[in-house]
């Protein structure tokens, strides 16, 4: 008898793993969206004249390669920069813009 209660608990035992399940099913996908700006390119001579001031007063050896600006007014220019290529982003008004 003790044979037949062991032998059934044993049975039972290794039918109960078949019951869980291998995948989580709480998981939640996250998704990061993340706005990009469009930005347009312009000519150097369309730049305001504060945005100009600000870039030969902060950069005085830079060379503006290219000029862009948004629907914010605000400007990305790419420099370079003592032989090493660099992008900067000012507001209308010459004040520079912390961006990723």
């Amino acid at each position: 008898m003790k044979k037949l209660v062991l032998t059934v608990a044993i049975a039972l035992g290794g039918l109960s793993t078949y019951a869980t399940t291998a995948f989580n099913m709480n998981q939640t996908e996250k998704f990061e969206i993340v706005a990009q700006e469009e930005f347009k390119e312009i000519k150097a001579e369309a730049l305001p004249q504060a945005v100009k001031d600000a870039l030969a007063k902060d950069f005085q050896t830079a060379t503006l390669d290219k000029a862009y600006v948004n629907d914010k007014q605000e400007y990305k220019l790419e420099i370079t920069l003592d032989g090493a290529a660099s992008t900067v982003y000012a507001d209308k008004d010459g004040n520079w813009i912390e961006k990723e």
